[in-house]
């Protein structure tokens, strides 16, 4: 799921703000001050040649809270909405930059790098566009393009050309969006060709959601990085959006940006936030904190990561909970600006210190057999289905080589399957690692899914276990 619009909730009262530095020693951090310069996440992302970047809507500037953190601890900037095509060309052919030349001037004016978020999307669009003919939507697509990186040529160090473009679930297949119906798969390349004429010094990504791990729509676009790269289309590079649920950061992270940058292009983590239910409690926002370090350190191992981006400041602000009712706390700062373990994990990660006072949480091990989780997403219709299977591996070491068991319970049948090899005898299920996915740290989370038929009910299967060991549902 992509973030939208941004959330907005009633104004807190006016003393909130003034109690932010009460909330932040409460939860066992104080906010890096002049002294504290050489902890703060941006000097320590500068001392290791990454960026690590942050989603700002530049009408939250004015909020004191909202911009102390963005000047001290970020070098890379991106629009939350600013720079897309309903907030750029309302009307064809009439753009507007107010609210983008905002961000890029804040930008410029601290020494920030801007990201440029994105060029061509599905969503987000302006109404005028949804009636246009394939010849009309294709020359609308390479004007927007020409129009809206032709301003910010020289401006942006990079730009998310395309957005989204390929489909969830195993299919491997492109999202039914208006530019693949009326385009054809030949439209990404168009695209990317039209943002390197526009500004031929910004590195053009792709960038989309659920590819953290290797599976089926990850793999997809591995593809067509290599397609692209042999026959010299234009790309430089690839966003994950890392927009993770707690505790489920996948095992296969650091060897799926490993295998992207082999090909030849940078890769980064574009919208990183770690939702978890809510209110947060204590073990949540300990295991968040190793979480957010997980991935900051995956980045950081591959040479080609060109830094991370988390996808707002504060928990006040952030689109989870509309999105995900009964879910959110995804972010590093609280909603009073305090922040959380996960600020001194990312601080840690990138090689910095921060001294917690015993208030702060701690990672808890888990109880005796309790030595994995699962979380099963189905996606069901008339008499098919697709799921997901998300195993963590709660115990004290790392598993290599897995399977997976569980019961269906009223008479579902597997038809294909991806990330492992599936095989079912009656109601018994059971799901054996590929040859690149056996290995799971301790913490870590394996992941595979199948499609499936089922005559008309399709509850969630039962009985999971992980090398015969029983799991919890989660």
């Amino acid at each position: 799921m992509h973030p939208h619009r941004s959330r907005t909730r009633p104004a807190l009262l006016a003393g909130a703000l003034a109690l932010a530095t009460v909330a932040a020693v409460g939860l066992g951090f104080a906010r890096p001050g002049p002294a504290d310069a050489a902890t703060t996440l941006k000097a320590l992302a500068d001392a290791k040649g990454r960026d690590i970047g942050v989603a700002i809507d530049p009408n939250r500037l004015n909020e004191s809270a909202y911009r102390q953190i963005a000047d001290a601890e970020f070098n890379l900037v991106v629009a939350e909405n600013a720079m897309k095509w309903d907030a750029t060309e309302p009307n064809r052919g009439q753009f507007t930059f107010t609210q983008g030349d905002a961000v890029a001037s804040y930008a410029a004016a601290g020494g920030k790098r801007l990201y440029g978020h994105t060029l061509v999307w599905h969503s987000q669009l302006p109404g005028w566009v949804s009636g246009l003919s394939a010849t009309e939507l294709r020359q609308a697509m390479l004007d927007h393009i020409a129009g809206v990186a032709g301003h910010y040529r020289g401006k942006v160090a990079a730009w998310d050309v395309v957005n989204e473009a390929f489909a969830d679930g195993g299919s491997g297949g492109r999202r039914d969006s208006i530019f693949q119906q009326r385009l054809g798969d030949g439209w990404i390349e168009e695209a990317f060709r039209a943002a390197r004429a526009a500004d031929p010094a910004a590195k053009l990504c792709i960038n989309d959601y659920s590819t953290d791990g290797v599976n089926a729509k990850s793999t997809a676009i591995y593809n067509l990085v290599r397609d692209f790269k042999a026959r010299g289309v234009p790309i430089d590079c690839v966003g994950f959006q890392a927009h993770l649920i707690v505790g489920q950061v996948p095992g296969d992270l650091q060897s799926n940006l490993q295998r992207f940058a082999d090909l030849g292009v940078d890769v980064r983590i574009t919208e990183l936030d770690i939702r978890m239910p809510t209110p947060p409690s204590a073990a949540n926002l300990a295991t968040q904190a190793a979480d957010y370090r997980k991935v900051v350190s995956a980045c950081l191992a591959v040479t080609r990561c060109a830094g991370v981006t988390t996808w707002g400041i504060t928990d006040r602000y952030s689109w989870i909970p509309d999105v995900f009712p009964g879910q959110g706390a995804a972010l590093i700062w609280d909603e009073n600006y305090a922040p959380k373990p996960a600020y001194q994990a990312v601080v840690e990660a990138l090689g910095g210190t921060v001294t917690p006072t015993p208030t702060t949480p701690t990672p808890t091990t888990p109880p005796p057999g309790d030595g994995c989780t699962v979380t099963y997403v189905p996606n069901s219709w008339n008499t098919g289905f697709t799921a997901e299977v998300r195993v963590r591996n709660d115990g004290a070491s790392a598993i290599n080589g897995w399977t997976v068991g569980f019961t269906f319970g009223a008479g579902q049948r597997i038809t294909n399957a991806w990330n492992a090899t599936v095989t079912q005898s009656g109601t018994q299920v059971s799901a054996r690692n590929a040859s690149w996915n056996g290995s799971v740290p301790a913490g870590g989370t394996l992941s595979f899914g199948f499609q499936g038929t089922h005559g008309g009910s399709n509850p969630a299967p039962t009985g999971f276990t992980l090398n015969g060991s029983a799991c919890r549902t989660g």
